[in-house]
């Protein structure tokens, strides 16, 4: 008479383990993106930790990229000595466009295939006593350019041709994935691009798989603190946000540049394999980060 109640308790506690392990598996009930009807007439009307997703710029917009007021407004002189680059960098120009920053990234790192002073007279180097050039790979650095749409590297390529550029690395990469080598990549720079990537999440754990170990990533976008900023509300990023969706990949922030005249430059760094922590999901029903974590010091440790 006891074996039915034996069994009927074993049945009961396997039905509420079941329960258990199936509420505890069950996926998170907010997704990483929403779409919403009512939005930014210039955002997509997609929405990603509460932000909306701006419409991308076309390659019919590529004589934009290249206007004579870009040096004055955007300082390119001034941004890319913030970067601290060295000869011999591996960099990746995420959003390309037409070339803009590659050609000045380009010349940074060391121009592959160019030749540069022999530091000695060699026999072997021509005629006896003449000094000619002499390869030296090790200072020649390379820059993957990297763009979704085919027009505007055919753009790019040719006026890297025009500059007899021959460092750099055309990559038709695709909305979720750059396409670059893993783990061989020093610096990834992303010039007022991110806000417009309709997978920001894939997009940046894709392009961190391509660092190398302490290999940073940079965001440069026009203030969306700062109302005087003359750029579509879709188009700028507040420094707070762009710290926020990065709390969901293994980065650590370095710190935050404020040289220029429009945009700030946010330097993040890949997190060594020790250095890591439990990633937060992003999504829609994540939560930010506390206002004391926004602020630490890069090399704060608790």
């Amino acid at each position: 008479m006891k074996r039915p109640l034996y069994l009927a308790a074993f049945v009961a506690i396997t039905i509420a383990v079941q329960a258990d392990a199936t509420h505890t598996n069950a996926p998170a009930t907010s997704p990483r993106y929403t779409q919403q009807a009512e939005h930014d007439p210039n955002g997509s009307g997609r929405f990603y930790m509460g932000r909306e997703i701006a419409q991308v710029m076309g390659h019919q917009a590529a004589d934009w990229l290249e206007r004579p007021e870009r040096e004055r407004e955007e300082r390119p002189d001034l941004l890319v000595p913030a970067l601290r680059l060295q000869p011999g960098d591996a960099v990746a120009d995420i959003g390309a466009g037409t070339g803009y920053y590659t050609r000045r990234l380009a010349k940074a790192v060391g121009r592959a295939g160019c030749p540069r002073p022999a530091a000695r007279t060699n026999a072997d180097n021509g005629a006896q006593g003449v000094t000619r050039p002499t390869w030296q790979p090790s200072e020649a650095g390379v820059v993957y350019a990297v763009e979704i749409q085919p027009e505007m590297l055919d753009i790019l390529t040719n006026k890297l041709a025009g500059e007899k550029i021959f460092n750099v690395k055309p990559v038709l990469g695709t909305s979720t994935d750059p396409k670059l080598p893993p783990a061989a990549v020093d610096l990834i720079l992303m010039v007022d691009v991110y806000h417009e990537f309709d997978h920001p999440f894939e997009m940046v754990q894709a392009m961190v798989a391509a660092l190398k170990p302490g290999g940073r990533i940079v965001f440069v976008e026009f203030r969306g603190e700062d109302p005087s900023v003359p750029i579509k509300i879709v188009h700028k990023m507040t420094e707070v946000q762009v710290r926020k969706e990065m709390s969901g990949q293994p980065l650590e922030w370095v710190e935050t540049i404020a040289t220029l005249p429009q945009q700030h430059i946010i330097v993040f760094r890949k997190q060594r394999q020790a250095e890591r922590r439990p990633a937060m999901r992003g999504g829609a029903g994540t939560e930010p980060p506390s206002l004391f974590a926004l602020r630490r010091p890069a090399n704060f440790r608790p």
